[in-house]
């Protein structure tokens, strides 16, 4: 089990933070340099109102701040992130319960089926990583777990990978509602992408943490 480190993205933004306030101060110096030499060069018999020079200096501290607070805003953001992360480590080995494929590696997977609630009937359809079903099955009208065993009519198991899981619900005959079902997975790794916390489950698959509905201990 892993937890991707991202102790460095908080002294990365601050280095950035900083390059960007020198860069800003350098182009103030620069600033007041021209605004110097347009004084001195301007025509005695018109010169430039007082006022616009406000402007241009309000002009240009408007845009300097706008740049600081944004360097402001990335940093702290990369904090939370760092901070995030690490109380996410608390998940690593824990059980989620995802509407994902899951891994079959020869131990049974527990699903999480909630049937429609008019339904009278309920199916679920697995399919394989190329999206052929290979077994279907009854299950009760109920959001009770279920365990899929991952064996064939026979007895014989299927072959190791990823399964998806699928709910029919029905009445009478008729379909109702054709749901992914929900599947309890182990958390091997958190990683920090593109501003999200995401987490990795046994056998690859990735998922973000919004799209966890539960989480439990494997002992359960």
């Amino acid at each position: 089990m892993d937890v991707t480190a991202t102790s460095s993205a908080t002294t990365t933004a601050q280095t950035t933070a900083a390059q960007s306030t020198n860069v800003l101060s350098g182009d103030f110096e620069m600033f007041l340099q021209m605004l110097t030499v347009q004084m001195q060069n301007q025509d005695p018999l018109n010169p430039v109102d007082s006022t616009d020079y406000a402007t241009q200096l309000a002009t240009f501290s408007g845009v300097e701040q706008a740049v600081l607070t944004n360097d402001l805003l990335k940093s702290l953001s990369s904090q939370l992130t760092s901070g995030g992360l690490a109380d996410m480590a608390a998940w690593v080995g824990k059980e989620a319960r995802v509407a994902a494929p899951g891994y079959f590696d020869g131990e049974p997977i527990t699903l999480a089926p909630n049937p429609a609630v008019l339904a009278d009937a309920a199916e679920i359809v697995v399919r394989n990583d190329l999206g052929v079903v290979v077994q279907r099955f009854d299950v009760p009208i109920s959001a009770e777990p279920v365990e899929w065993a991952g064996v064939d009519t026979g007895g014989y198991p299927f072959p190791e990978g990823m399964y998806s899981f699928e709910l029919v619900s029905s009445l009478e005959g008729e379909v109702l509602t054709e749901d992914t079902v929900e599947i309890y997975a182990t958390v091997t790794e958190v990683r920090a992408q593109d501003g999200e916390t995401i987490l990795i489950l046994d056998g690859g698959s990735a998922v973000a943490t919004s799209q966890v509905s539960a989480l439990r201990d494997p002992s359960v």
